[in-house]
């Protein structure tokens, strides 16, 4: 059948009942991604079966990591560049219609991860089936590329399982483990990882109808009516949480399933027309690229092994806890360590709650938990490969707790520290293996950020930054290598914005309307809701030993707050109340007008250290600095990180508004030394 046929990235084979099995193993990559080669492949093979047509046809992958891991961004992102996109989307188009029109059934044999174009792939054939492994994920995540769907998954997915269960998969760019695809109608079967193949195999013998009320559900939510009323609907609840002037893509998604009727080739060009529009667009260009950022810090580690499996935390707090909870749920041997057994429990009981919410099964639970121990006498410090240290932020403290940890060190542990803004060389002063110290500095919450600061210091060994950041790609996190100065890199940025907005605040500016004025710049939450969310005495802390560094006054509101007890949202009080795990905010007075310049005094100071940091070498280039302060913060990605943002805008227009703003409200505005870096004007 496929003979004559050179693949380099497919292998085809048939066997004694006429099934044919396609096996994606792309030759040039550790995982399978759609790359162009990969397509013309396929279509070369889906002639061959359009000519001899076999009983069925498997489609599975030849990676252990994966399925299809989706579209090859690299390509995707040439393609913008040189307007091509139309050209490639339309011709994936066309090859996935001939999988979906082959005169034989098909399956799709998903084990591991199954996004974008693999999962457009998928739902081309006829049915699919998953194996139930943890690492099986399946989804539509373009909407994170700032386009949606191209190779017909907007066109399919609504009209397999249902429009109100298929546009919040794709308008969120959510993935889903097996069971709850089964649940939903996109795959057909579960299979344990073993007998995939088998199940693929039964679903050609059999040719099993799909539930009558998943086809009810499809038919009903896709007529006219429906997609006139419900689209109304969905763009107001997707702008409740977005802005289509930020994030257009969630629109125009809306808008082609609206304006798609029964007609499939209708359907693929809107389709295909809303994703040119969207591939063009600011927005897409700088989520491509934090993609990149995002996959460099990956890369970071390289091959370095990091040689850990016992990890002791000192400190039961909420860092402290719930750091010790994350590496226990990452699959490591975890101690936790504090003065007192009731300091500990707190963190066991939120610790059992995320992996409740992680893991689902009693089963995993349970291993977690056994991973998890409580060591209030710190017996397991000698045990351990990596000793974190996450108490308050003193420095005499974290120092006399060295000293009476690191004569229990192995010969080859490391010490971490956690903390948040205290230079590192202050703190590896006297120690006796500085070469093995690093900071290590989470964000709160741990489970949801994902950036880590791998802060230096002068007598840092080389091997000890290498293990860290693998240790890093370890617990699923994103390594940064900053330099240890005071704040770092994150806390150093953030926390001018943060004190100017506490500063305004006092003046008199509601807190809401801060809020707003910055969630209008496109950052995740407003300032004086971060505050409290963060902790007004975290906050304090660290803005008291970066104040002095930075030349800023720390505003009197917080001191207020925190003398009455009041820290924020884990005390349900601090600039607002909380309610519910939510802040209760005061309505701002209809008559009252927001100062014009608003929005540029909150962002400025962010901007302005941005310059400063990046002049300083606190993180070794740009896109460093872009990548640590979007994931570390949450700003704007569809801006593209402060150094991207400062050269659309263009720095001889902002350090002119810096000297304006500090004519207006004082010298904290002046413009920072940096601001004739080069990578200012570079082209991004």
């Amino acid at each position: 059948m496929f003979d004559g046929l050179r693949l380099r990235h497919w292998r085809a084979e048939a066997d004694a009942e006429g099934i044919v099995t396609l096996t994606l193993d792309r030759s040039d990559a550790s995982i399978n991604a759609m790359a162009h080669a990969v397509l013309e492949e396929l279509d070369q093979a889906l002639d061959r079966l359009l000519i001899e047509p076999p009983k069925g046809l498997i489609v599975r992958s030849g990676k252990t990591a994966g399925f299809i891991a989706g579209a090859d961004i690299h390509e995707f992102a040439q393609y913008a560049q040189t307007g091509a996109v139309r050209a490639v989307i339309g011709y994936g188009q066309r090859v996935y219609q001939k999988l979906a029109s082959l005169p034989c059934p098909s399956v799709a044999a998903i084990h591991g991860h199954c996004m974008g174009g693999g999962t457009e792939l998928a739902l081309a054939c006829t049915y699919r089936v998953a194996s139930s492994d943890p690492k099986t994920r399946i989804g539509l995540p373009e909407v994170m590329l700032g386009i949606h769907p191209g190779w017909g998954g907007s066109a399919r997915l609504p009209r397999l399982i249902g429009a109100l269960q298929a546009l919040p998969l794709m308008l969120t760019g959510k993935t889903v483990a097996a069971d709850k695809a089964r649940a939903l109608g996109l795959v057909d079967r579960v299979a344990e990882p073993s007998a995939l193949l088998d199940a693929a195999r039964h679903m050609l013998r059999q040719h099993p109808a799909r539930a009558f009320d998943v086809r009810l559900r499809a038919w009903a939510s896709n007529t006219w009516i429906a997609r006139q009323i419900l689209a109304p609907i969905m763009r107001r609840q997707t702008a409740a949480k977005v802005r289509k002037a930020h994030y257009p893509a969630p629109f125009a998604l809306i808008e082609v399933w609206r304006r798609g009727g029964g007609n499939l080739q209708r359907r693929l060009r809107l389709e295909a027309d809303s994703v040119v529009r969207l591939a063009a667009t600011p927005t897409a260009h700088n989520l491509v690229r934090v993609y990149f950022l995002q996959e460099r810090l990956k890369a970071l580690a390289g091959d370095a092994a990091h040689g850990i499996a016992h990890v002791h935390v000192i400190g039961a707090g909420v860092m402290g806890g719930d750091i010790a909870a994350w590496c226990a749920y990452r699959g490591f041997s975890v101690s936790l360590q504090d003065r007192e057994m009731k300091i500990i429990e707190p963190a066991l009981a939120r610790a059992k709650t995320l992996f409740a919410k992680r893991l689902k099964t009693p089963e995993r639970v349970a291993a977690a938990q056994a991973r998890l121990h409580a060591d209030p006498d710190g017996t397991q410090v000698a045990a351990a490969d990596l000793v974190l240290e996450a108490i308050y932020e003193n420095l005499e403290a974290k120092r006399a707790l060295y000293a009476a940890a690191q004569p229990n060190l192995r010969a080859n542990a490391l010490l971490a520290s956690n903390t948040s803004s205290i230079p590192l060389n202050e703190l590896a002063r006297g120690l006796g293996a500085p070469e093995r110290f690093i900071g290590l500095h989470f964000f709160n919450p741990v489970a949801q950020m994902p950036l880590v600061e791998v802060v230096r210091h002068a007598r840092l060994a080389a091997d000890t930054e290498q293990r860290a950041l693998a240790f890093c790609r370890a617990i699923d996190k994103l390594p940064l290598p900053v330099k240890g100065t005071p704040g770092f890199l994150v806390n150093r940025i953030l926390m001018p914005y943060l004190l100017e907005a506490i500063r305004a605040l006092g003046e008199g500016i509601p807190g809401a309307l801060l809020d707003r004025a910055a969630r209008g710049f496109g950052m995740p939450m407003g300032p004086i809701e971060l505050a409290d969310t963060v902790g007004l005495d975290v906050a304090a802390s660290v803005g008291q030993e970066l104040a002095p560094f930075l030349g800023l006054e720390l505003p009197q509101g917080v001191s207020r707050l925190l003398d009455a007890g009041k820290r924020g949202k884990k005390d349900g009080q601090g600039f607002y109340r909380w309610q519910d795990g939510k802040p209760v905010k005061p309505d701002v007075p209809k008559d009252y007008r927001a100062p014009d310049d608003l929005e540029l005094r909150l962002i400025a100071p962010l901007l302005n250290e941005a310059v400063a940091c990046l002049a300083e070498g606190v993180v070794d280039d740009a896109d460093l600095l872009d990548a640590g302060v979007i994931f570390g913060t949450g700003f704007a990605p569809f801006r593209g990180g402060p150094i991207t943002y400062i050269r659309s805008i263009g720095a001889d227009t902002l350090h002119a508004q810096l000297q304006a703003l500090a004519t207006t409200h004082g010298p904290r505005f002046a413009p920072r030394p940096g601001w004739d870096h080069p990578a200012l004007r570079a082209i991004a």
